[in-house]
């Protein structure tokens, strides 16, 4: 594939050029984790960018609330209903109705709540043995 497209290296580049034709693939890719992590880049974002120019405003605006909800209660459904209860504070019959009701269609355990909140009752439900999403 080298062969196939002619490209001309500055001088300035030349000799590392021919130092990563000589590497192997998984060097190549090790080399390109390093440089990843060394310089906070990502090979994949130049693509992402030019795939989707009209969606970089929308991506500068980063969600700030989400609504938790329980899409379903799993198998250790008490716990679900205890982590629902002291999460919503209501009482053990609506924790139990919320829980029941979300093997039939996902419920909204809160609404309008910060990321880390938000990541902190997934993690809390889900520990529970619920399935949670943030929308």
């Amino acid at each position: 594939m080298a062969d196939d497209i002619k490209v001309e290296v500055p001088a300035k580049f030349a000799d590392l050029v021919k130092k990563i034709e000589e590497m192997s693939v998984l060097d190549l890719a090790e080399l390109v984790k390093v440089l990843e992590s060394k310089f906070g880049v990502s090979a994949a974002a130049p693509m992402m960018m030019a795939a989707a120019p009209a969606a970089a405003g929308e991506a500068a605006e980063e969600k700030s609330s989400f609504t938790v909800v329980l899409a379903a209660p799993g198998d250790k459904k008490i716990e679900v209903i205890k982590a629902i209860k002291e999460i919503t504070q209501k009482g053990l019959k609506e924790a139990k109705d919320m829980v029941d009701a979300s093997a039939a269609a996902p419920q909204v355990v809160r609404e309008n709540v910060k990321k880390e909140e938000a990541d902190e009752l997934k993690k809390k439900l889900e520990a529970a043995g619920a399935k949670v999403e943030l929308k």
